[in-house]
């Protein structure tokens, strides 16, 4: 028997903290340069970020597993855009996926300085749509958080350099 559409328990929320302020942590999910860095799950790399950040308009990213793999595109159009607290699109594959306008809403929650991240997907069409996207989502949350620290890290090390200097 084939899920419902729209099932309740065909929406999920992924939750991650980060060790970086909203803005920053909202600032990568914004600027085509930062997002192509981290934004695929494990073993993907997006190699395309086109992003008109503004309500009513589009995004589009292409993520492929390797350098010669062919490009899976996921367009979309942004319904709320309040920066640095939330954003909300709808979600599309270009492919003949079934996952056709989703909606994904994020909120950016200051922690003490640090954030909490709660991605909310929904209007899956399946239950099996929903447990692909969840692993999918957790692998590139995992991701940007690598990015974060490794930015982190590299800002910490210029500042070292030029005390030094």
């Amino acid at each position: 028997m084939a899920d419902p559409i729209e099932s309740p328990d065909a929406s999920l929320v992924v939750r991650r903290s980060f060790a970086a302020p909203p803005a920053r942590v909202f600032r990568a999910w914004t600027r085509p340069e930062e997002l192509m860095r981290w934004f695929a799950p494990a073993g993907m790399e997006t190699p395309v970020a086109e992003i008109d950040l503004r309500v009513g308009g589009r995004y589009r990213f292409g993520m492929r597993q390797s350098p010669d793999g062919d490009l899976i595109y996921v367009n979309g159009e942004y319904r709320e855009i309040e920066p640095p607290h939330r954003i909300i699109f709808t979600w599309s594959f270009e492919n003949d996926s079934p996952v056709r306008d989703t909606l994904v809403t994020i909120d950016f929650l200051d922690r003490s300085g640090g954030t909490e991240l709660v991605l909310m997907h929904t209007l899956m069409p399946t239950r099996k749509e929903r447990d692909s996207h969840e692993g999918g989502w957790a692998s590139i949350l995992e991701k940007l958080a690598a990015e974060l620290e490794s930015q982190a890290q590299r800002t910490s090390d210029q500042s070292h350099k030029e005390r030094q200097s």
